[in-house]
């Protein structure tokens, strides 16, 4: 009977001992979880934000102080209200200047005294802006040896807002990024075709060799010569298969090939080699649609004539050629693979950014500004599908141009003032053996460059 009694108080002692426990172990397992999330949020290091899956540098409280924040280029950047992407931004911006007591300028210089402006104001320590858009050839390494421009890899960790490829590889120089932007999309260049020529000629669809995956070197000069037909048998070819020849960069970039390599001339390494016998091929085969003494307009003259079936150009040619050829349907396709490449390029040899000149103060702040305005969510799917979408008609050809941008090189060679690319690719096209056009470059490409980076 007693233990009857007893029983009801034990079980209550029980009961209130394990409820207690458990209140100390939920306590505590929420302190370590909180230490946890404040050792992982302590700095900016890779930290997501709690509304995005992706980094975004945390909220910072400053005041400017009334600053005026000038952004230099040549065009005028002024953020245009002109779909709803740019409308986010121009509102994101007035939030900001709001917030934190600035105002901006937008400066534009012609381009044809852009460099000499721009790099005279910054080598004088008075520089013509706070975000200065210059163009790699000249900026890196030459500004950056003199210290004139802030590194800012460590304000892009943003995918939404920066191209992490400009910064972290196309403006690197010894590990930093000097250079950012916010536009995501990259440079498109492939080759155009007349597709009712193609048609009239009776030859295969283009599209159909990169369906299979055969769109190269040989299928590319095989195509071209093809093309090049005496039509009404006078004994002179009156349609051509490929407008110009010498396409030298094109073939460096779609075999992942370069002329320089850093502070060395690579005029040795295979795939370049493999480069130089192609240019060549296209001048002594005469496969290209030869010149009638022209300037650098001249490929395109040619191609919009209707009588030349394929033009190696830039996306932004296109709706010219499209206005100008109002009767033919013209193609997109990526520049074809060389034997080293493994996937479509696309790429650059004068290419810019913007960059943040030393003598700016404060740059993580103005990053952070950068940042914030152009953090938005996109109403489009992909970068450049309004302008794609708005130029080609064709679906194969919007994924052509996309494939190609998406494996967008930069090229160096520009860098070097004194490098006579223009001779160099003089001598492949007079049909000079490869060896010795290796042989008699080598030393001035090493001396061109020397001159930039020193011995």
């Amino acid at each position: 009977m007693r233990f009857k009694k007893i029983l009801p108080i034990m079980l209550t002692i029980i009961l209130l001992l394990l409820l207690a426990a458990c209140n100390e172990s939920v306590e505590n397992t929420s302190n370590k979880e909180d230490e946890s999330v404040n050792e992982n949020n302590a700095g900016n290091e890779n930290v997501e934000s709690e509304t995005s899956d992706y980094y975004q540098t945390p909220e910072m409280d400053f005041d400017m102080g009334g600053r005026t924040i000038k952004v230099v280029s040549w065009w005028d950047m002024t953020i245009p209200e002109d779909n709803p992407d740019n409308i986010q931004k121009k509102e994101n911006l007035d939030a900001l200047m709001a917030k934190h007591n600035f105002d901006i300028e937008y400066v534009f210089i012609d381009y044809g005294e852009y460099e000499e402006k721009v790099v005279a104001s910054l080598t004088a320590g008075e520089p013509i802006g706070d975000i200065v858009r210059l163009g790699k050839t000249y900026s890196i390494p030459v500004l950056v040896k003199q210290d004139l421009l802030w590194p800012i890899d460590e304000y892009t960790k943003n995918p939404n807002a920066f191209n992490q490829k400009v910064t972290n590889e196309f403006m690197q120089y010894e590990g930093r990024g000097y250079g950012f932007t916010e536009d995501q999309s990259n440079f498109v260049a492939g080759v155009m075709y007349n597709r009712t020529l193609m048609s009239q000629l009776g030859m295969k669809e283009l599209q159909e060799y990169v369906d299979e995956d055969n769109w190269n070197w040989d299928t590319f000069m095989q195509v071209a010569k093809e093309a090049n037909r005496d039509t009404n048998n006078d004994g002179k070819i009156d349609v051509w298969g490929l407008a110009q020849g010498g396409l030298l960069d094109q073939a460096l970039y779609s075999n992942e090939a370069e002329l320089t390599k850093g502070n060395q001339q690579n005029l040795d390494d295979p795939k370049t080699k493999e480069v130089l016998n192609f240019v060549s091929q296209l001048a002594t085969e005469e496969i290209a649609r030869p010149t009638e003494g022209g300037d650098w307009t001249e490929p395109a003259q040619f191609f919009r004539q209707g009588n030349t079936l394929m033009y190696a150009g830039a996306f932004y040619e296109y709706e010219g050629i499209k206005s100008d050829m109002e009767d033919y349907d013209i193609g997109f396709l990526p520049f074809p693979k060389g034997p080293s490449a493994t996937t479509y390029h696309t790429g650059e040899a004068l290419f810019q950014a913007l960059t943040i000149p030393k003598a700016a103060e404060n740059p993580e702040q103005l990053m952070y500004i950068w940042e914030k305005i152009n953090d938005i969510e996109s109403m489009y799917d992909y970068p450049l599908q309004a302008s794609l979408e708005s130029n080609l008609t064709n679906e194969a050809d919007i994924e052509n141009a996309v494939m190609a941008s998406d494996g967008m090189v930069v090229l160096d060679h520009n860098t070097f003032p004194s490098l006579p690319y223009y001779e160099f690719l003089g001598e492949l096209n007079n049909g000079t053996s490869i060896s010795t056009v290796i042989e008699k470059y080598k030393a001035p490409f090493q001396t061109a460059i020397d001159e930039i980076y020193g011995q």
